[in-house]
């Protein structure tokens, strides 16, 4: 490893430090983490066997990348991991605007300073963390954005003329040479902006203003986009898809474990929490299967796609949902109910494209759709399937949880019950019980009330009971009581 308190361009030559292209230091660093079995790309979920081995891959072969996905897909985020690939630092010509090699030198500046101080030329150095440069493409980014301009100031200080290179002003690609640089949603540039890439990836050579600089910029590009249909704002030009080396297509989690992973990762900030929550791992999956069901939907435009944002967001007012009714019964820990689930109808209404934004399929109407279609999915996974139609005298495993509702008034589930109160209530219909400690004899004590609720709610989306929203609360009733009162 060189020494970094290395403060002259002769004390650099004599420590025999050589120069090396970002892209071959990647490359080396790519290739030593493989041979050593670390992480090349830590905390991806779901990439093991699909993008990550193209990206090493697109690596290895030096390649300006494309990452091509829809929204939320960690796009940004493997953009910004890939500084962990870079060396922890490197020697820059102090005073440099554009991090000049020392070894090197590009720029009029760097030229012109090792000339006059030769090996006493100070030196500074440059740590991985600042070699990361990323700009949000809109139709209003400019060439002298990216590129640069002349500078009117600089060259009245300078009296020099507007033909002398040190008049100009660098834009960002200038200023991120030897590093990371990152263009988000690059069919939102426009044309004309995107054509000014064309000599910096392949010749790099700039040119500002009719001013030909020869400039040759050692950079990794990396770009991320939406697919074109989806944007309907630009596309990418097909000179400058070819100037890219490798298009990467991301996707969504493949399993609900995956998914889960991502989500309790990201959802991370609600860990000070002063209340103890605790959530039911049927909870968690029913969450995941919503973004499952999302993506299937007849109401939701699949070219949009649907965010795992979505899910993290929902996770953590999940999680809000059940501790702001701790708070409010001043209980110290509490356990996520199935009613809480629709505290979460707030972080789905808007991370989803309606195809249709009629009155009928409003957001909010989706929003409970997916939780109704999430439940029943998962449902399966539990208890025996609930037969739409069946037979005259013949028996099911929910007929007792019916045979209640039939004789019993309707049963409200306040929704900030404290915890007595909402297990009495529940406890109450011992058929639920009965059916639990059949099919699921193992379920932990604690996760016991949220599977009992989440029986009931399965029988009123398969049409064995009815429920009904009331001020405080949900109600649950007999199906057919529920009817001849609405006669």
């Amino acid at each position: 490893m060189i020494d970094t308190t290395i403060n002259t361009l002769g004390a650099l030559k004599a420590a025999g430090y050589t120069s090396k292209s970002i892209k071959t230091e990647l490359r080396d660093n790519l290739i030593a983490a493989l041979k050593s079995g670390k992480k090349t790309f830590p905390d991806m979920h779901g990439y093991e066997h699909t993008v990550i081995p193209q990206l090493e891959r697109a690596i290895l072969s030096k390649h300006n990348i494309n990452l091509l996905g829809l929204r939320g897909q960690g796009k940004t985020r493997i953009a910004r991991l890939m500084i962990h690939l870079l060396d922890e630092y490197i020697p820059v010509v102090a005073g440099s605007e554009i991090n000049d090699d020392p070894l090197a030198p590009i720029s009029r500046y760097a030229k012109d300073l090792i000339a006059e101080h030769q090996d006493q030329t100070p030196i500074t150095w440059l740590h991985r963390s600042e070699r990361f440069f990323e700009k949000l493409a809109t139709p209003d980014v400019t060439v002298a954005d990216l590129i640069g301009d002349i500078d009117p100031i600089k060259a009245a200080n300078l009296k020099l003329n507007y033909a002398d290179e040190r008049v100009l002003h660098f834009g960002m690609i200038p200023r991120a040479h030897r590093c990371l640089f990152i263009i988000n949603e690059l069919p939102d540039l426009q044309a004309r902006i995107q054509v000014a890439l064309f000599n910096i990836l392949e010749e790099g050579d700039i040119q500002i203003r009719g001013f030909k600089l020869r400039l040759p910029l050692d950079l990794q590009f990396i770009f991320t986009a939406n697919p074109e249909d989806y944007t309907n704002r630009g596309s990418i030009v097909t000179p400058l898809k070819d100037r890219i080396g490798s298009q990467i297509l991301t996707h969504y989690a493949a399993d609900v474990n995956t998914a889960k992973q991502i989500t309790a990762q990201e959802a991370q900030k609600l860990d000070t929490r002063i209340c103890e929550v605790h959530v039911p791992e049927l909870a968690k999956d029913i969450l995941e299967q919503i973004a499952f069901e999302a993506r299937n939907s007849e109401y939701i435009d699949a070219k949009s796609g649907v965010s795992a944002r979505m899910s993290i967001t929902a996770y953590e007012n999940l999680i809000s949902t059940a501790e702001r009714r701790a708070l409010l019964n001043h209980e110290h820990r509490t356990t996520v109910r199935f009613s809480d689930l629709m505290g979460m109808i707030p972080s789905i209404t808007g991370k989803v494209e309606l195809v249709y934004e009629g009155e009928q399929e409003g957001s909010s109407f989706v929003a409970n759709h997916l939780i109704s279609e999430a439940t029943k999915t998962l449902f399966l996974n539990y208890f025996p399937k609930i037969e739409k139609l069946q037979k005259a005298n013949q028996e099911t495993p929910y007929d007792g949880v019916v045979a209640w509702f039939t004789q019993a008034e309707a049963l409200e589930l306040q929704d900030e019950a404290d915890e007595p109160t909402y297990l009495r209530t529940l406890n109450a219909i011992e058929p639920l019980k009965a059916l639990i400690a059949r099919y699921q004899p193992h379920v932990a004590e604690q996760d016991i009330p949220f599977l009992m609720e989440f029986i009931l709610w399965a029988l009123v989306e398969f049409k064995r009971l009815s429920k009904q929203k009331t001020a405080s609360g949900m109600s649950f009733n007999d199906l057919y009581d529920s009817l001849l009162k609405g006669l």
